[in-house]
């Protein structure tokens, strides 16, 4: 399946839209990579435990959507588009989500 932030795919012709399709991953941060991870932000230096939990939260999000844009027969989706927030109390969790138009192409 072809993904794609722009909203054509070069040399082939979109020939139907199936729909918005949105894959979502809401993951926990563990204290113990909260506290390796403030330590980090004294010192300097990258966060590798954040950096993996964001690479994690994303795979999982954009699986989800292709999955979806397979379910409705789509064999691509554009315009794709990856957020990222942060939710619960205090900011605790990493919501990502990923949205884009399911197509078929030819």
């Amino acid at each position: 399946m072809l993904i794609t932030t722009t909203n054509s795919l070069e040399g082939h012709k979109i020939t139907s839209y199936k729909g918005l399709v949105v894959g979502e991953a809401i993951l926990g941060a563990n204290v113990f990579k909260d506290l390796f991870a403030s330590i980090r932000d004294i010192v300097g230096g990258r966060s590798g435990a954040y950096e993996e939990e964001l690479e994690r939260a994303r795979t999982i999000a954009i699986n989800e959507m292709q999955e979806r844009a397979q379910q409705l027969g789509a064999n691509a989706i554009v315009g794709v588009d990856i957020d990222y927030e942060t939710v619960g109390q205090g900011g605790s969790m990493l919501m990502v989500t990923a949205a884009g138009t399911a197509v078929t192409y030819s």
